[in-house]
């Protein structure tokens, strides 16, 4: 059974997965500061790790903002571009079984699009993502790690950071502002907040952002369930912070398996999808 594989080359990783058959195979990433090196490398190692030879590959569909680095065939394969965004949201959909869903990639920045069987919309996105919590990380902690950021975090607290409803009315707003919604982050740095303070504070932040973004464009198309993808779900404080928003206002917002890895999923997916049939 011919496999088809899939990558995701990204600005500083590069992601790899494949299917053989309906079956996937477990996903990895690497990490290179070259981009072709990261996908020569990577293929490498996947093939490797997962027993492949050249001649079990059908095709390799390649998507991300360093796929442009790619213009040729790879190892003599043929090799098929494929948008980052209909990867996404394919992806997406594919990780959570759902029909419709608003899709977020969690990268450096932050993008969304809006899938429906095989009808993908890009709906926009902001610049607060990754790029965000390391930079502000570094300035305000000193700290560009992510693993750190986050081990600093789970010893913080919000109450020393962000100005919230309950600090300045005595009586709850609505339904959905309840005394715990931020009314300001970072409205209320204490003296006294600690790195893990102001660590937890960062992430705050930028998952508010996501999810606020993300219930409005979920509300526009009149939908409750949300699929967060990309390196940012990693991170153990995202699916709590999510939870806590989402709960506000009512949105299931959605973290399946392999979210990371939900692009380069997709493009593999994308295959099957413009062929019709899976591969034999």
């Amino acid at each position: 059974m011919k496999i088809i594989i899939g990558i995701d080359v990204g600005g500083s990783t590069t992601k790899i997965c494949g299917f053989r058959g309906t079956e996937l195979l477990e996903p990895l990433f690497v990490k290179a500061a070259d981009p072709v090196a990261s996908v020569y490398g990577g293929f490498g190692k996947f093939t490797s790790q997962n027993g492949i030879a050249l001649t079990d590959i059908e095709r390799v569909m390649i998507t991300g903002v360093g796929s442009a680095y790619i213009s040729s065939e790879i190892y003599g394969l043929k090799t098929e571009h494929v948008s980052e965004f209909v990867s996404t949201g394919r992806g997406g959909l594919y990780l959570t079984g759902l029909p419709e869903a608003v899709i977020v990639s969690m990268g450096t920045g932050t993008a969304l699009v809006h899938a429906k069987g095989g009808r993908i919309e890009y709906l926009g996105g902001t610049g607060v993502g990754g790029g965000t919590l390391i930079g502000l990380a570094k300035k305000m902690l000193g700290v560009q790690n992510v693993e750190i950021i986050s081990a600093l975090a789970s010893e913080g607290d919000l109450e020393h950071i962000d100005l919230r409803i309950g600090d300045i009315t005595d009586r709850e707003l609505s339904p959905t502002l309840v005394m715990e919604t931020t009314a300001a982050n970072f409205g209320k740095v204490s003296d006294i907040a600690t790195n893990g303070d102001l660590a937890l504070g960062i992430l705050n932040l930028v998952f508010e952002t996501i999810a606020m973004v993300s219930i409005f464009a979920a509300r526009s198309h009149g939908l409750r369930d949300v699929i967060l993808t990309g390196n940012l779900s990693t991170i153990p404080q995202a699916e709590p912070l999510f939870a806590k928003t989402g709960g506000m206002f009512g949105f299931n917002f959605r973290m399946p398996v392999h979210a990371q890895y939900a692009t380069v999923i997709g493009a593999a997916l994308t295959y099957f999808d413009t062929n019709g049939k899976e591969s034999k």
